[in-house]
């Protein structure tokens, strides 16, 4: 006879009271802006930070004498869940401003944010509340190193190892840290990217940006996120090229394995360079980049009507701009829009479209497939020609110089036919509420690789209010599992999880 799984649901509620406090501090922060700006919404944002603390503390003294240990599956458990509970409690600011008053509105947004996903239901995002605007862009820069990986770094003041937590936030193939405890990783990794952030906002300040502008539109885009603070996205600065490519710089930062930054800044340079991901990954970017910029600057139609700004430095320098820029957003899954890309001829559309399957590097913000698997993918499909030749041959997949093991390989294999299929099952959900097929592949594409834009009636330069509330929940649905990479969350909706044996 089967018996049922025993958790430990102090510790688990211990860490969502963390997590409540962590939600309630930045709701605090973002209370102070509105402060600065006077925006006329304080008292709520206020209040917002007030109760979501309050409610963290309650629950971190109720829970205090738990058990300090945390098995897998409480991982699994405190991860998966942990993103529903900040999303519930950061829909709260929304609310309560009145800012999006419809709680399911309220809460895509809100799981857009954290998931870094960027996709919006604002129609007027300008007529939004500075302190509105940068709680919503904090939602990105929180989601986008991964909460968990936050508080893992402040674990052991509760005598807790977050080992378990680290697994299930990043379960991806590489295996590289940077210092023997998880702990001081995730604290190395954090420095890095708020070095990152501060970086980009004195940049963009300098360039001529506004420096609230600058700041959020640092958030958005080191966390791959993508939301912006003008209604034209980043298009809104096309007359600036140098903003520009300050935002390209950082997409492609943003995009890279943090781990590899971290051995850049220690001048450890040349093992940058050896990556094979990073290798792919700037290849990617370069061959992509040349195809839609050549593709543009030889239709001279297309270049006029869907880049509609002062060609500042000529249409061969905006070509490769623009186009650099939306491959860059799209790869990065960061989303942000110089132009609408869905005009730059039918080819181009379902060659962005194909983009949105490809994501950034493991171990960056991107959302995605990610790099690696595709690279481990392509080399093991090779070897298979190999193999059918010389079947006794023992022929390993090689990653950086070394054997992969078998189980990874066949974990990414797995990993690829269950995104297949969370895609077909995802577009299939939204044809089921009468959009067309064109939105609804765009949609679930999107969606699940956390990317933003999508096509169809929900493009580049629309966004997600006309999907209907079911089609909302649906969606957040995708973005968490997209998010989490999949097997954290669905894991979750077997039988056998929850079993002891």
């Amino acid at each position: 006879m089967r018996k049922s799984l025993k958790l430990n649901y102090k510790i688990i509620f211990h860490f969502f009271g963390l997590l409540f406090l962590f939600n309630g501090g930045f709701m605090l922060l973002s209370t102070l802006v509105s402060l600065i700006y006077k925006d006329g919404v304080t008292i709520e944002l206020l209040i917002s930070g007030v109760v979501t603390m309050l409610i963290g503390v309650v629950s971190m003294v109720y829970t205090r004498n738990h058990k300090k240990e945390m098995n897998k599956r409480e991982g699994y458990i405190v991860v998966a869940f942990g993103w529903i509970v900040m999303t519930l409690s950061g829909s709260i600011p929304y609310v309560l401003t009145e800012s999006i008053p419809s709680f399911t509105d309220a809460f895509f947004e809100t799981m857009s944010g954290f998931t870094t996903t960027g996709a919006s239901i604002l129609d007027d995002i300008e007529a939004v509340p500075e302190g509105v605007l940068f709680w919503r862009s904090l939602t990105h820069w929180i989601g986008g190193m991964g909460i968990i990986v936050l508080a893992v770094a402040i674990l052991p003041l509760l005598g807790i190892g977050g080992m378990q937590l680290f697994a299930a936030e990043a379960p991806g193939p590489s295996a590289d840290k940077l210092h023997p405890r998880i702990t001081d990783t995730a604290k190395r990794l954090w420095l890095i990217y708020f070095g990152y952030t501060a970086a980009e906002t004195i940049l963009l300040k300098a360039a001529g940006m506004s420096f609230f502008d600058a700041i959020n539109h640092s958030l958005s885009t080191l966390s791959t996120g993508g939301f912006s603070t003008k209604n034209a996205s980043v298009a809104y600065w096309n007359d600036k090229p140098l903003i520009q490519y300050i935002i390209i710089l950082f997409m492609f930062l943003a995009g890279t394995n943090f781990v590899l930054s971290y051995f850049a800044f220690k001048g450890r340079v040349q093992k940058v360079f050896k990556d094979e991901e990073f290798k792919l990954y700037f290849r990617f970017i370069v061959i992509f980049t040349a195809i839609a910029a050549i593709l543009i600057y030889c239709n001279a139609d297309v270049s006029k009507s869907s880049i509609n700004h002062p060609m500042v430095f000529g249409e061969g320098e905006s070509a490769i701009r623009h186009s650099l820029f939306q491959v860059l957003a799209i790869v990065t899954t960061t989303g942000f829009v110089s132009a609408d890309y869905t005009l730059w001829t039918p080819f181009l559309t379902v060659f962005f479209f194909g983009l949105m399957f490809l994501g950034g590097s493991a171990g960056s913000t991107s959302g995605g497939i990610k790099v690696v698997r595709h690279l481990i993918t392509i080399k093991n499909g090779f070897l298979e020609f190999k193999r059918a030749l010389h079947p006794n041959a023992i022929l390993p997949v090689r990653y950086n110089k070394r054997s992969v093991s078998g189980d990874i390989v066949f974990n990414i294999l797995g990993f690829f036919i269950l995104y297949l299929l969370a895609f077909i099952v995802g577009a299939l959900g939204f044809s089921m509420m009468q959009i067309d097929f064109t939105s609804a592949i765009g949609l679930a594409a999107s969606s699940l690789g956390n990317v933003g834009p999508a096509l169809g009636d929900f493009g580049p330069v629309d966004n997600y209010n006309a999907l209907p509330a079911i089609g909302k929940w649906w969606s957040s649905f995708l973005m968490l599992i997209g998010r989490l990479e999949l097997f954290t969350v669905l894991i979750l909706l077997t039988p056998f999880f929850w079993r002891n044996r």
